[in-house]
């Protein structure tokens, strides 16, 4: 069975990054994965991956809107063959669908963002139009969390066709006592110091700035070091901002590593205080590294960070700094959490498990014998609604 991933592009920290992941889990699931990117991303990572993994992507040059855009996509999923049209995306949502409905087999949708608060009456009218339509186009919705569950069924009444299946990653594996030593020696700071890592893109939205309130409040004396990784336009403040003050400039510190997990291996402590996200990648995989987190409370976030992986702050500078520190002074409570988001991720997050659960999807909504039935994947009814 093949099943045509359509996204935006193939960028590195989009919506695409975990599908090299799942190219390489599903033989095993079932099904093999092709993917179709709208827009061309240049280089990328995740397309090298998908090559490796035996589905090298197809990148079309289609303009927002384009109304060949349909006929395009067709034609590439024509060429493999596809059997059923997986989107994930606004503008895929809509040339998904009607490339499905032109090739006569099933589209799967997953939400990857969500609208919590509409602007106005005419803002959440047009969410539930949306919606409504979502149900009629698509075979299966899929939610990565239950906020965007209840957030789905506000708007559309129910939830029936819709699974909540949360995404997932290639195991990371657990970092070395040698990978955390070459860490420390590029920053320069002793054994006993608590290495607090950060590889949120550096955007809106992300917290860092809210991190490095946190970070200012902190006394010199705690064994601290955090160190930012990644990239984003939001870099050159941060650095200006970390230089422009000497409580930061002599505890914070700029990576540009193009291997986050690499960063992730080899620290004590991972930070994701971001104002909002549904279902970060990043934390899945440092709970892969078996690395204890502090996040925020917010989005989909405790539906990863639990107390037994984590602890999660409200979004506020004070709280975070707290739970930092927290962690920083006990290293048995880092041990700890550092195993049980371990074990969290392999029981939850892993890519296996993952693709074998949207296999049991595109199975039942292709009508494969012997498939879970439609009613067995929609997630239940909350209780009371």
């Amino acid at each position: 069975m093949t099943i045509g991933h359509l996204v935006e592009s193939l960028d590195d920290s989009g919506v695409a990054a975990a599908l090299g992941d799942l190219a390489v889990a599903a033989p095993d699931a079932g099904f093999r994965v092709v993917v179709v990117a709208l827009a061309p991303s240049g280089h990328s990572e995740v397309a090298e991956l998908l090559s490796r993994a035996g589905a090298p992507p197809v990148e079309l040059n289609v303009a927002p809107w384009d109304p060949r855009a349909v006929l395009k996509v067709l034609a590439a999923f024509r060429e493999h063959g596809v059997d059923l049209v997986h989107s994930h995306g606004a503008r895929p949502d809509v040339v998904g669908s009607a490339a499905a409905a032109r090739l006569r087999v099933p589209a799967v949708s997953t939400l990857h963002h969500i609208h919590e608060h509409p602007a106005d009456r005419g803002d959440q009218l047009r969410r539930t139009a949306k919606t409504l339509a979502r149900k009629r186009f698509m075979t299966r919705t899929i939610a990565t969390s239950a906020l965007q569950r209840d957030w789905y069924r506000r708007a559309a009444g129910s939830t029936e066709g819709l699974s909540v299946i949360p995404d997932g990653a290639a195991d990371p594996g657990e970092g070395t006592a040698e990978e955390r030593e070459r860490l420390r020696r590029g920053l320069g700071v002793d054994d006993h110091e608590v290495v607090a890592v950060s590889v949120a893109p550096m955007r809106r939205g992300q917290g860092q700035d809210m991190l490095l309130d946190a970070v200012a409040g902190i006394a010199p004396d705690e064994p601290l070091t955090v160190v930012l990784g990644g990239d984003g336009p939001l870099r050159p403040w941060l650095e200006s901002r970390v230089a422009a003050d000497e409580a930061l400039s002599g505890r914070v510190a700029f990576r540009h590593s193009t291997d986050p997990v690499a960063l992730l291996r080899a620290a004590d402590v991972q930070l994701h205080t971001t104002r909002h996200d549904t279902m970060p990648r990043m934390l899945l995989l440092g709970h892969g590294t078996g690395t204890p987190a502090v996040a925020t409370r917010v989005g989909g976030i405790p539906e990863i960070v639990t107390r037994e992986t984590g602890l999660l702050a409200p979004v506020d500078a004070t709280r975070i700094a707290d739970e930092l520190v927290r962690l920083t002074r006990d290293a048995d409570l880092r041990a700890r959490l550092g195993a049980g988001a371990r074990r969290r991720f392999l029981d939850r997050f892993a890519a296996a498990p993952w693709a074998a659960r949207l296999g049991d999807v595109y199975r039942s909504a292709a009508g494969v014998a012997g498939a879970p039935a439609a009613a067995e994947l929609d997630t239940p009814e909350p209780v009371g609604g």
